[in-house]
């Protein structure tokens, strides 16, 4: 069993690994024994989640990464190598929504800016796509490796008031399933694209919408969300934990090209 779950000697890359939900599964995989490559847009967050994992006896660096920007995340790529030698996991964390891009009582469907949905889709498609390339072509070289795409219950069951963010997420998974079969076909049977769905965790990015910025207390859309989530709460970081060590380890060695929904049961939930 031991061997089934090891990870010790691995390295991965992590981006959005200086937000909250990232950042928490680079501190669990550095645990594990694995070396992280942590890559955020904002450098004090990523060197700050480095730190705390170095100070705790891991191996990581922090690296000031713009996931749309193919030469940022060549550049990140060659610190990389040279700094560990080799790559086994890439983790697609980078990702967002905007109030710019969410419908309200102040801001109707038919009045979304372009530019606000085209930011929302970029950051959360393009910059999958654009990582996935530059870092699953050295798992290509290597014929060996895991990618594992952070998808969202969004892309499953879109959401009301965030149509660019759910379309961005379904494009995710979408690509999760096109680029596990192309890897496999063309470069490699031991190289995995997985992705995982999380239900609803309070973030940055959605705290707005879930809870009222003055009370802290659930807005009706938080409200509705727990009662239509069997377990009866949102999720925690460390619900990620599991799932991503599973599938980055040898035990899930004959999944690939899945969605899994890390929930609390909201997708089996019909509403009655």
């Amino acid at each position: 069993m031991k061997e089934l779950f090891d990870l010790d000697g691995k390295v991965a890359v992590v981006t959005g690994g200086g937000g909250i939900l990232c950042g928490t599964i680079a501190r669990a995989l550095a645990k594990q024994g694995v070396s992280v490559a942590i890559l955020d847009l904002n450098e004090e967050s990523a060197q700050k989640v480095a730190e705390e994992i170095s100070k705790e006896g891991g191996k990581a660096i922090g690296l000031k990464t713009d996931v749309l920007s193919r030469e940022s995340l060549e550049k990140s790529k060659s610190i990389i190598m040279k700094e560990f030698g080799h790559l086994d996991i890439l983790i697609n964390g980078a990702g967002g929504n905007k109030k710019e891009a969410t419908t309200s009582k102040e801001l109707e469907f038919f009045d979304i800016p372009p530019e606000a949905i085209r930011w929302v889709f970029d950051l959360n498609f393009l910059g999958v796509f654009l990582s996935s390339q530059v870092f699953g072509k050295a798992l290509a070289k290597q014929k060996e490796g895991i990618i594992i795409n952070i998808s969202s219950m969004n892309a499953l069951r879109p959401l009301t008031r965030i149509p660019a963010y759910s379309a961005a997420k379904a494009a995710v998974s979408n690509f999760t399933q096109w680029l596990a079969v192309h890897m496999c076909q063309n470069y490699s049977t031991k190289i995995r694209v997985n992705a995982i769905a999380p239900g609803f965790f309070l973030t940055e990015q959605n705290r707005f919408l879930l809870t009222d910025e003055k009370t802290g207390e659930l807005t009706p859309r938080g409200k509705t969300i727990i009662e239509h989530t069997p377990m009866g709460r949102f999720g925690a970081p460390e619900d990620l934990i599991g799932i991503i060590a599973w599938l980055a380890s040898p035990s899930a060695q004959f999944v690939q090209g899945t969605i899994i929904p890390v929930d609390g049961g909201f997708s089996a939930f019909s509403g009655v």
